[in-house]
C-alpha cells in the first residue's frame, strides 16, 4: 500500500463496521494506521470477532470492543471505554448498513413498517447517535464519516429499501454538518463505488451490478477499499479543514453518467 503523503500523526479514531478482511470499514482503517492515527475497532458479536481480532493485532488496536447498535447501551458503552482510554478522539467512521433480508430482497412498496424502521435506525440514526456522543469527545474538532452508496439519489435495481435510507443517511450527514460545523466537527458521506463485501453479497443479482459498474464508468475500473480508505483519511486531515457536509464518490466516475 502507497503512502500517499497525507499525515494522521497522532490521530484517535474508531472505525465501526469491520467485518473482515474483505470490509470497507477494514480499508479505512488500514490506511488510518497506516498514516500514523492509533485505531479502535468494534466487532458484531461473538461469531464475528474471530474475523476481526486478528485484523485489530494487524494494526495493534487498543481497543476492540462488541458493538450492536441495535442492543441498548452498547454504544455509549464504546464511547465511554475511549473517553477513559484516549479522552477524546478525532475521527468516527460510521460503515454499517442492515435490513431484514424479506425487506431487503423485496420491493419497497412491499416492506415492512418494522424491517423499514429497523433498517433506518442500525443504517442511519445510530450514525446520529454516534455523532452525538462523539461531539464532547471533540473539543478541538474532529470529522465523522458515513458510508452511503449510488442508490441514495438514484434508482439502483435490486437496492430498494435501502436506497430511502441511505438518502436519509446523506440528508443527516448535511444536517449534522451545519449543527457540529461551529465545533469544528466535519462531516461527510463517502459513496463508493460496488465493492464486493459481506454486506454486498446480501444485493440480488451483484455480479451484475459490478459489471454494469466497471463498464459504465470513464475509467473503467472497480475502486477498492484501499481507495476508500485514502479518500476518508484525506477528509480527516488538515488539508480538509474546510470541506464539511458533503457526499465524497469514490467510483471511478460512475455517478456522473446518465
Amino acid at each position: 500500500m502507497e503512502n500517499s503523503g497525507l499525515s494522521l500523526a497522532g490521530a484517535k479514531a474508531l472505525v465501526v463496521g469491520v467485518a473482515n478482511a474483505h470490509s470497507i470499514a477494514w480499508g479505512c482503517a488500514r490506511v488510518f494506521h497506516s498514516l500514523g492515527a492509533e485505531v479502535a475497532l468494534t466487532y458484531l458479536n461473538d461469531k464475528a470477532r474471530p474475523f476481526v481480532q486478528p485484523l485489530a493485532d494487524e494494526i495493534a488496536a487498543p481497543l476492540l470492543m462488541p458493538l450492536d447498535v441495535s442492543e441498548p447501551g452498547q454504544l455509549e458503552a464504546v464511547f465511554h471505554a475511549i473517553k477513559q482510554h484516549w479522552g477524546r478522539i478525532d475521527i468516527v467512521v460510521h460503515s454499517i448498513a442492515w435490513a431484514p433480508l424479506a425487506d431487503l430482497h423485496g420491493r419497497l412498496t412491499d416492506s415492512s413498517a418494522s424491517g423499514f424502521l429497523q433498517a433506518m435506525d442500525v443504517s442511519c440514526h445510530s450514525f446520529v447517535r454516534m455523532a452525538r456522543l462523539a461531539e464532547p469527545l471533540m473539543p478541538e474538532g474532529g470529522t465523522l464519516l458515513a458510508m452511503s452508496y449510488l442508490g441514495a439519489n438514484k434508482v439502483v435495481p435490486n437496492y430498494q429499501l435501502m436506497g430511502p435510507v441511505k438518502a436519509a443517511l446523506e440528508a443527516s450527514v448535511r444536517y449534522l454538518a451545519y449543527e457540529l460545523g461551529p465545533m469544528g466537527i466535519r462531516v461527510h458521506a463517502l459513496s463508493p463505488g460496488p465493492i464486493r463485501t459481506r454486506a454486498a453479497s446480501g444485493l440480488q443479482d451483484f455480479d451484475e451490478l459490478l459489471y454494469d459498474a466497471m463498464q459504465r464508468s470513464p475509467e473503467q475500473d472497480l475502486v477498492d477499499i484501499d481507495d476508500v480508505g485514502h479518500a476518508a483519511a484525506y477528509l480527516c486531515t488538515p488539508a480538509a479543514r474546510l470541506i464539511t457536509g458533503s457526499v465524497q464518490y469514490i467510483d471511478a466516475g460512475h455517478h456522473i453518467m446518465a
